[in-house]
């Protein structure tokens, strides 16, 4: 008998969006970039889908979750997992609102500081008393160290730094999930050994306090050795998305929103 049979099960991710906090286009920005013809130069705001056996979760709700659902047709969810506080990861939390017509509460994977901000900025949805009739419904689920099942899928939350900011990074099977990524203790890392497929954030080409520029991307693909590695959270600094791929070496490639993996 196999030890985790779920290993072999076939998942699919969809990138919602891979761009970076403000997105590209950016306002008020006329940067070459920003002003670009390729749709694969155009980003919304970080976020992907993943599915198996007629379920999909997402990791990130942020201000362009309505649009990502419109685009991709998403008609159900499971389930959103949450990497950390910040609006580009959680500001579209109020539009999970359809879903919650078809389910009632929509389950959330949360760790408890970033519970704690959300309960703070969407209290209407986390209100027990006198509660706004057509505010979302949702049910948290707090996210520790211990791996979880999601269905037949064990699903292994990491830490990584953003700065000095803890981010809950998650591994499904042999796929992980890692955004906001500067830092990673030897012990987090240890958590990726295998993996067959990596998506890891590369924001520019200059250095960044808090983000991995390209080189210290391409570093991390290096040492962790994936089998496939997709770059995300990319700002408008990075290049033009054709000419960036071109440079990048054999197995590893930029994401783009809408783009379709398996996994």
């Amino acid at each position: 008998m196999l030890d985790n049979p779920s290993l072999f099960l076939s998942m699919k991710v969809t990138f919602l969006g891979t761009g970076t906090s403000q997105g590209i286009p950016m306002i008020a920005n006329n940067h070459p970039v920003c002003l670009s013809s390729n749709p694969k130069d155009k980003r919304l705001r970080s976020s992907i889908m993943i599915s198996w056996e007629k379920k999909n979760y997402i990791i990130d709700c942020g201000p362009d979750f309505r649009q990502q659902m419109l685009r991709e047709d998403v008609q159900s969810i499971d389930g959103v997992l949450y990497t950390h506080e910040h609006s580009d990861h959680t500001a579209g939390m109020d539009d999970l609102r359809p879903f919650c017509y078809q389910m009632g509460e929509v389950p959330i994977y949360v760790d408890e500081r970033t519970l704690t901000s959300l309960q703070k900025r969407f209290e209407y949805i986390f209100a027990t008393e006198n509660r706004y009739p057509g505010a979302p419904k949702v049910v948290a689920h707090i996210v520790k160290d211990a791996s979880f099942h999601l269905g037949s899928v064990l699903v292994t939350p990491f830490e990584v730094l953003h700065g000095s900011l803890p981010i809950t990074c998650y591994r499904f099977n042999d796929f992980a999930y890692i955004t906001d990524l500067k830092t990673i203790s030897e012990t987090e890392k240890a958590k990726l050994k295998g993996i067959k497929t990596l998506v890891v954030n590369a924001l520019r080409i200059e250095s960044h306090p808090t983000h991995l520029n390209l080189e210290e991307a391409l570093d991390f693909v290096k040492e962790i050795q994936p089998e496939k590695t997709y770059f995300s959270h990319i700002s408008h600094r990075l290049g033009f998305h054709n000419e960036v791929e071109k440079s990048l070496p054999e197995n590893v490639f930029l994401a783009y929103d809408g783009l379709q993996i398996e996994v």
